[in-house]
C-alpha cells in the first residue's frame, strides 16, 4: 500500500523499493482500496526486510514497531522515519475494509506533507552536509553493524586503504580486505563484543599488498532502544612517522620495550619485518635481557595480534609433565588425569606460542615439537587421535645452539627449524646509553605501584649505575631500583640507597675516576671521538677514564 502511493507521489529521480517482516502478495483487501484510488498492487510481490541491504538507501519509512526494530540507526545508513501506524484489528470484511481505507488515507496525507512539504529536500541536504563533513575528514572512518557489514566508508578511508567504497560498502570487512581490515585484532570473531571504546595501533595491507601502520579508535554504537547496533572506526596513517622517528633514531619504547641505542633502533625493525611473515623465530640473548618481550612485540605486531600469546618456560617442568603442559593429555592418561585438558598448542591455535629457555628441551621433546614444526600435529598424551593446529612458534634461549648442537645436545634438523629468523638481543653492558631511560621508566612505575613520590635519581647514583657491568642485565637493573625504593626515604634515589654491589663496584673505581677526571678536556675528548668513530666506550679507554666519567663530561659541556 506504502510502495504504490510513494511511487505515484516521488518526483523523478526518487526510487521506491517495499518490504515487510514476511515475504508474499498484498491480500485482495488492501488490493481492493487501493484499485478505488486507480493504483493496482494485485501482482505487485513484498520483500521480506532481511533481504534488503540497507546500506543502498537513503531514506526508511517504518510503519510498525516491528518494522522500526528492524532498522539500525548508524552513520551510512539510512534515516529512519517511525510512524508507527494503527494494526488492523477488525476480523468482519466490511469494518476490515472500513480500517484499510483509514490507513490508505493517512499514509497518503503523510507522504503528501512529506514529498510536497520540503521535507524530502531537508532530508536530502542534512545527508549530502553529513557526508561532506565526514569525507572531509583526515582520518579515515569506517562504520558496520554487529555482522561486520560496512556501511560508510569516506574518502580518507580510502586514500589510505587503496580501496574505493564502491567495492566495500555493504560487504562483510573479512571478504573484502586481507584477513580483516583489523586482522588479528578484530573484536567480531566471535559473539558480539562488549566495549564502550578501544584504542590500539594497527598494521594494515592495502588493496596493492602494502603495510600501512594505522592507530585506530573503535567506539561502539547503540540505537535507541540502547542495544548495541555496530562499531565506529576512526585511523590515521603513522607509517612515515614512525620510518621518520626510526630513521633519525627516536624511538624510545617499543610494545613495552625501553632502549633508543642504535642496537635497540635495528631491533626493533627487525620485529616489525618479521611480523609480516609467520616463519619461526629464534630469539637469542643473556638472561635478563627481555626475550619475552620482544616475542609478545613480534606477536603483537603481526596479523595474528588479538588471538592468544602463550608462553611456556621450557625448563622449569619435568619432561612428562611438559609434554602433557604443551600438548595436553586424554582423562586416564596418567594417576591424576581426571578429565581431559588442552594443551599451550592448542590454546595457542590461530595465535603464538612463545617456547622459552628452548635449550632445555629433552631429546624426546625435541623430536614431538619438530612433528608440530613440519606437520602441525601432535598427540595428547595417552591419545590416539592427532590435533591439528595452526599456530606460530617463537623460541628463545640464552645458550649456545650452535654449539649444543655440535657437541649432539641439540638436534640439528630442529635448530634450523626454530631458527629461520635469529633475533639477538645485546646485553645492557653493550647499550649503556639506554640505563637512564630505563631508570626513569621503572622509578615512574614503581612509583605508581607504591603510591610513592620519587621524582628520580642522582646524578652520583646514576653515574654508579652507569659503570656497574650488569651481569643480570635489565631483571638485575629493575630489582636494584625496587631496592632502592625499599631504602629510600626521601624523594631522589641517591647512590647509598642502591644494593650493595652496586656501592662497593663504585668504591672500587671510584678513586681512580677522581684522579683522571682532570685529565679530560673539550679538545682531548673530541680528538678520542674521531679517532674512535663516535664510539664512546672505546673514547674512554683511550682517555683511561671510566665510561660514567665520559658521559657526564659530555653532558656537562653541552657536547653531543
Amino acid at each position: 500500500m506504502a510502495e504504490g502511493l510513494a511511487r505515484r507521489m516521488a518526483p523523478e529521480g526518487v526510487e521506491i523499493t517495499g518490504a515487510d517482516i514476511e515475504p508474499g502478495r498484498p491480500d485482495p483487501l488492501t488490493a481492493q482500496v487501493m484499485r478505488e484510488l486507480g493504483i493496482d498492487i494485485s501482482q505487485h510481490r513484498l520483500r521480506s526486510i532481511g533481504d534488503l541491504n540497507s546500506t543502498f538507501f537513503d531514506l526508511v519509512f517504518a510503519l510498525s514497531c516491528q518494522a522500526s526494530l528492524s532498522c539500525s540507526v548508524l552513520p551510512g545508513s539510512p534515516a529512519v522515519l517511525r510512524w508507527d501506524l494503527a494494526e488492523l484489528t477488525s476480523n468482519s470484511e466490511h469494518d476490515r475494509l472500513a480500517e484499510l481505507r483509514r490507513l490508505r488515507d493517512e499514509i497518503k496525507r503523510r507522504l503528501e506533507e512529506f514529498f510536497r512539504g520540503g521535507y524530502l529536500q531537508t532530508l536530502t541536504t542534512l545527508k549530502h552536509n553529513s557526508e561532506m563533513v565526514l569525507d572531509h575528514l583526515s582520518d579515515g572512518i569506517i562504520v558496520h553493524d554487529t555482522h561486520r557489514r560496512i556501511m560508510w566508508f569516506n574518502h580518507a578511508a580510502e586514500r589510505i586503504t587503496g580501496y574505493h567504497r564502491d567495492e566495500v560498502i555493504g560487504r562483510d570487512c573479512h571478504d573484502c580486505f586481507h584477513q580483516g581490515f583489523c586482522a588479528g585484532k578484530c573484536s567480531f570473531r566471535g559473539s558480539t563484543p562488549n566495549f564502550d571504546k578501544k584504542h590500539y595501533p594497527l598494521k594494515v595491507t592495502t588493496k596493492d599488498g602494502q603495510q600501512r601502520r594505522v592507530e585506530m579508535s573503535v567506539v561502539g554504537m547503540k540505537n535507541e532502544q540502547g542495544e548495541f547496533q555496530g562499531v565506529l572506526a576512526s585511523f590515521h596513517d603513522i607509517t612515515e612517522v614512525t620510518q621518520l622517528r626510526r630513521k633519525l633514531k627516536s624511538v624510545q619504547s617499543f610494545h613495552g620495550i625501553i632502549g633508543a641505542d642504535s642496537k635497540m633502533q635495528e631491533m626493533y625493525e627487525l620485529v616489525s619485518d618479521l611480523a609480516a611473515s609467520d616463519c619461526p623465530v629464534l630469539i637469542q640473548g643473556e638472561s635478563g635481557t627481555g626475550k619475552e618481550l620482544v616475542a609478545g612485540a613480534i606477536h603483537g605486531e603481526s596479523p595474528r595480534a588479538g588471538q592468544p600469546f602463550v608462553t611456556v618456560n621450557c625448563g622449569a617442568l619435568p619432561e612428562g609433565i611438559l609434554e602433557s603442559e604443551l600438548f595436553g593429555h586424554v582423562r586416564g592418561a596418567f594417576t591424576g588425569a581426571v578429565r581431559d585438558k588442552k594443551g599451550r598448542f592448542e590454546l595457542a591455535d590461530n595465535g603464538t606460542i612463545f617456547l622459552d629457555e628452548v635449550a632445555e628441551l629433552s631429546a624426546n621433546m625435541q623430536v614431538k615439537m619438530l612433528r608440530v614444526l613440519q606437520e602441525g600435529t601432535f598427540d595428547r598424551v595417552g591419545g590416539e587421535k592427532s590435533t591439528k593446529v595452526d599456530v606460530r612458534i617463537i623460541s628463545a634461549t640464552n645458550k649456545d645452539l650452535r654449539t649444543m648442537v655440535r657437541k649432539g645436545q641439540f638436534r640439528e634438523d630442529l635448530f634450523y627449524r626454530i631458527s629461520v629468523v635469529p633475533v639477538v638481543l645485546p646485553p645492557l653492558r653493550e647499550r649503556r646509553n639506554d640505563i637512564p631511560l630505563l631508570v626513569n621508566d621503572f622509578i615512574t612505575r614503581f612509583g605508581k605501584e607504591s603510591n610513592r613520590s620519587i621524582e628520580g635519581i642522582t646524578p652520583d647514583a646514576i653515574d654508579g649505575m652507569l659503570d656497574y657491568p650488569w651481569h643480570g642485565n635489565i631483571r638485575e637493573l629493575q630489582n636494584a631500583i625496587q631496592f632502592a625504593f625499599v631504602k629510600c626515604k626521601g624523594q631522589m634515589v641517591a647512590m647509598e640507597h642502591l644494593p650493595p654491589e652496586i656501592i662497593s663496584h663504585v668504591a672500587a673505581h671510584q678513586p681512580v675516576t677522581c684522579r683522571r677526571r682532570g685529565k679530560l678536556s673539550e679538545t682531548r675528548v673530541k680528538q678520542a671521538l674521531n679517532q674512535c668513530k663516535g664510539n664512546k666506550v672505546k673514547a674512554a679507554k683511550s682517555l683511561e677514564v671510566g665510561r660514567a666519567t665520559l658521559y657526564r663530561f659530555l653532558k656537562e659541556h653541552g657536547m653531543p
